[in-house]
């Protein structure tokens, strides 16, 4: 068969979840509350570091993109599947599928850098704290975020295009909820190694990396802290980046049980519930992890209440 651009589908079928349609109703009501709780938790997060003066740092800064790419990252996938678990009609044009699946690209490409320069910053806040300011001053943490959405911009064209010349020629049933790049794959009958071997090579690098800079980090920030004489100090320095060491172990886990294992050992049907946590659930969970375990979000919220309070009363 002749290879290239010879896509003769146009539209795919997205199996979903489940095809048992007494699960489907039940299913909907847990995704459409688990994604109001994502763009509520999220959407507050991003709106108190914008308007409480006292969270304009560092820290909250990168956090404030982490909950924007969370409620994009969900955004991306979720309201299409709730949608075709109310209808029988399951069907996401050829379009409509690249588009998702570059979006997603950039945005799981987005959380990970993210995660890597917020366990920097950890590492700068515990390990150099006289130097903290003068580090992560406002140029360099406008750089890093300006380069993480500029290299997953960059990274999702490359994964896309590399998709976009493979042909669909056989079948357009997607054993998936969304448009993922290695359902496309097995759906296609064109050769997919170039496709690949791309994952394994460019894409564990954007992947491995920041990882990698992560695990540097947490080694040299609980050096420090076991250097701490006193079991208090100890405490206070790892509850400064105890939520944060959550959200990574919680995100990459499933990341790296998706994407980085030999193509003859995926199993589409556990890939479905691995894809749920790290694209509907850590997303969900993030503000939460960061707002119960974090007195300066915790104190901002009780003082907007207050305000909202005082203002109704008024």
């Amino acid at each position: 068969m002749e290879e290239g651009n010879q896509t003769t589908v146009s539209e795919f079928l997205l199996l979903g979840l489940t095809e048992h349609a007494v699960l489907k109703g039940p299913l909907f009501g847990v995704f459409l509350v688990m994604y109001l709780m994502n763009v509520l938790a999220n959407g507050t997060m991003i709106l108190l570091i914008c308007v409480n003066t006292k969270l304009h740092t560092p820290m909250y800064f990168f956090l404030c993109n982490l909950s924007f790419v969370d409620m994009c990252f969900t955004s991306v996938t979720v309201p299409k599947m709730l949608s075709h678990l109310l209808s029988d009609k399951n069907t996401i044009s050829y379009s409509e599928c690249i588009t998702q699946l570059y979006f997603f690209v950039v945005f799981i490409g987005s959380e990970c850098v993210l995660l890597s320069i917020m366990a920097y910053d950890r590492y700068v806040a515990i390990c150099n704290p006289l130097h903290y300011i003068t580090i992560m001053n406002k140029k360099l943490c406008l750089s890093l975020a300006t380069a993480s959405w500029v290299i997953n911009f960059l990274d999702a064209l490359l994964h896309t295009l590399l998709i976009v010349r493979l042909s669909f020629c056989n079948s357009n049933k997607i054993q998936h909820f969304f448009c993922d790049l290695t359902p496309l794959m097995k759906l296609s009958c064109t050769d997919t190694s170039i496709n690949e071997l791309v994952i394994f090579t460019e894409g564990s690098v954007q992947a491995i990396v920041p990882f990698v800079i992560i695990l540097v980090s947490y080694i040299r920030i609980i050096m420090t802290i076991l250097k701490i004489q006193s079991t208090g100090g100890r405490l206070k320095a790892f509850s400064t980046c105890s939520s944060h060491l959550t959200v990574v172990l919680l995100f990459y886990a499933t990341l790296l049980f998706m994407y980085f294992r030999p193509s003859s050992s995926y199993s589409l049907e556990k890939d479905k519930v691995a894809s749920v946590v790290y694209n509907v659930v850590s997303p969900m969970l993030n503000p939460f992890i960061y707002s119960l375990r974090n007195r300066d979000v915790k104190s901002a919220l009780k003082k907007a209440l207050q305000r909202k309070v005082t203002s109704s009363s008024v």
